[in-house]
């Protein structure tokens, strides 16, 4: 295995997967998805659909136990309602901190874990698809270039020089990221973003607001909504 692309069957990461397989070939690319206590599974429903596409190999992982006493609103102990407004509309109540749909230093958390599963798979390279609009106002600040600058200066030391980790999309909106994929034909008809668990896309969450707008400014609808996705 050359690459391992953090995977969760949404829009970026599946971008990230496309990338991967063009430049390394599908079976040298191991997809790993993780199940961290979510409301539902249809992240991890669609990634496994994603994963056939493209024919490269497909590890779970189960950390939900340690998100066991968040109260992120995506997490299915929690007691607290998903919202249903932008980001944008989220950060003005948050004072600055980081909006209830942030689970805690997920993506510290899922990087560390994949870098003992790359170096156990003789991998050189993580992907993962953070951006500049998830990290914009502290939304997401695990998704910072700050951020993706120090866990690959420490995934590096740790790993005795051997594994570093690359986030192709970190100066870039989620809107470059969807042109990107529509070059290389990712299949995002398949994908899922929707904090909710429903039989289509709920629309209204963050998440989904982000992806409409995205594939707006790229000039056609959310392929996800219009083909019914369930």
């Amino acid at each position: 295995m050359k690459a391992l692309v953090l995977f969760s069957g949404g829009v970026d990461s599946t971008t990230c997967l496309g990338l991967a397989v063009q430049k390394y070939g599908a079976e040298e690319v191991l997809a790993l998805s993780v199940y961290y206590g979510q409301k539902h599974s249809k992240e991890l429903e669609a990634a496994q659909k994603i994963a056939a596409h493209y024919g490269v190999k497909l590890r779970t992982l189960d950390l939900a136990l340690i998100f066991a006493d968040s109260d992120c609103s995506l997490l299915k102990g929690s007691s607290e309602d998903i919202p249903k407004e932008s980001y944008a509309e989220q950060l003005t109540k948050t004072d600055g901190a980081p909006v209830s749909t942030y689970v805690p230093f997920r993506n510290g958390l899922f990087l560390s874990s994949a870098a003992s599963i790359a170096l156990s798979n003789g991998c050189e390279v993580i992907y993962y698809g953070a951006h500049s609009d998830d990290a914009a106002g502290n939304a997401y600040p695990d998704c910072s270039a700050d951020f993706n600058n120090a866990i690959n200066t420490a995934i590096y030391l740790g790993s005795g020089n051997q594994l570093r980790v690359e986030a192709p999309f970190i100066g870039l909106t989620k809107a470059q990221v969807v042109a990107k994929g529509l070059e290389i034909g990712v299949p995002y008809e398949l994908t899922w973003s929707c904090y909710e668990g429903g039989d289509k896309p709920c629309g209204v969450c963050g998440t989904c607001r982000d992806r409409i707008a995205a594939f707006r400014a790229n000039g056609i609808d959310d392929p996800a909504l219009a083909k019914g996705v369930h």
